[in-house]
């Protein structure tokens, strides 16, 4: 074998190996993409139940709360709007100004509801009624599954993002437009709380 040939087969063989490198960062980068999506799902599924719980509730708190209209109005629109932008994010969840739309959508919710369950607080009758505690403990444990759910997004967004900005996968992210990934969380600490929902 000449030294031509040699010196060949070495070329070939570190090209070989920078495709494959590249390759396999890459698909790195996208099963960590996918695995975010799919918690996002998972999120999706959690307030699409929770969407849905909440004209029952008002439903079942407009028999009582008739000088209340204002809030139960503000509850629907707010729901309104939250399942707008959860519809909007569940089409691209990592599309940043979606995610921070959700963000913003739930804030509002959640204070909407917490003012409604502040009113029921005034309402023993409401408070009794057995389709409003139903309800209410329905709302509580898919609360509780969407933290779960969030959670497990947050961490598959940041085993993504971690993933796509150490190096050498920069410069593979950057070649690729993989974008960073944004996390789903709440910044003012007293909307960080769930409703309150006891009965």
């Amino acid at each position: 074998m000449g030294s031509g040939t040699v010196a060949l087969l070495v070329i070939l063989a570190i090209i070989v190996f920078g495709i494959l490198f590249v390759v396999s960062i890459y698909n790195k980068l996208i099963q960590l993409k996918n695995r975010f999506k799919n918690a996002f799902a998972q999120i999706d599924v959690q307030l699409k139940r929770r969407y849905d719980l909440i004209p029952n509730l008002v439903e079942t708190a407009k028999g009582y709360l008739k000088h209340e209209r204002e809030v139960l109005e503000a509850v629907i629109k707010a729901r309104n709007m939250a399942s707008a932008a959860m519809e909007k994010a569940a089409a691209d969840p990592g599309n940043t100004e979606a995610i921070q739309g959700l963000v913003g959508a739930e804030s509002t919710l959640t204070g909407t509801l917490g003012r409604l369950f502040a009113l029921v607080e005034a309402y023993p009758d409401l408070k009794a009624n057995q389709n409003m505690m139903q309800l209410s403990e329905e709302l509580t444990t898919t609360e509780n599954k969407v933290s779960f759910a969030r959670q497990a997004f947050n961490d598959a967004v940041m085993a993504y993002n971690t993933a796509r900005e150490v190096f050498p996968n920069n410069i593979i992210a950057n070649m690729f437009a993989f974008k960073e990934a944004q996390l789903f969380e709440i910044k003012v600490e007293s909307e960080r709380e769930a409703p309150k929902v006891s009965f």
